[in-house]
């Protein structure tokens, strides 16, 4: 009892901290793997759920618009409906979720807009899935704060990013590990 009202006192005197805790936590609920469900309707339906459930848009190939809404997600036959493109602009994705996209291999574009989650570890991630090594060909991240050299070897496009440090190094590096991709950077 005294743990919460200690948890109660700690809310009422600083609301902006426990606000900030209460959706870390729910974000973290939002990205935790459901690899049953993965099993059960597909690696390309369970990962559009989970990005969309995290405020991203994901767009099936073959079709031109963007689906942002849970609930209207189309229905089919499994396996039917490919994502081709994320735009993870200001959701709420996270390292712990990133299992879901394993299974994608026709994803060609990922943008990762002003994600406070998104970190190095994430992007390196994305590097050591094979599929995407074979299908992904463009990257976008923008306004990512955690984002640091380290974590941009397999980025194609890249802006405002404070972390990076030593831009040549970084375009060497990748243009070595990337040779077949055009390298465009707005660094300034």
């Amino acid at each position: 009892m005294r743990l919460l009202s200690q948890a109660v006192k700690f809310a009422v005197t600083h609301p902006e901290r426990s606000r900030r805790h209460f959706w870390g936590w729910l974000n973290a609920v939002f990205n935790k793997v459901d690899y049953e469900r993965i099993k059960a309707v597909g690696p390309d339906r369970a990962a559009a759920e989970w990005l969309l459930r995290c405020g991203a848009k994901v767009r099936f190939q073959g079709f031109d618009r963007w689906h942002l809404d849970y609930n209207a997600l189309p229905t089919g036959s499994l396996g039917r409906y490919k994502i081709q493109a994320i735009d993870a602009t200001e959701s709420c994705i996270m390292y712990k979720g990133f299992d879901y996209l394993d299974g994608l291999k026709h994803l060609e574009e990922v943008k990762f807009n002003k994600c406070i989650y998104i970190e190095d570890a994430c992007l390196e991630r994305l590097t050591s899935i094979e599929n995407l090594q074979e299908s992904l060909y463009m990257m976008e991240v923008v306004s990512c704060g955690n984002v640091t050299d380290k974590g941009i070897i397999a980025l194609h496009k890249l802006s405002d990013l404070p972390g990076i440090k030593d831009r040549q190094t970084t375009v060497d590096r990748l243009q070595t590990a990337l040779p077949h991709l055009e390298i465009q950077l707005d660094l300034d």
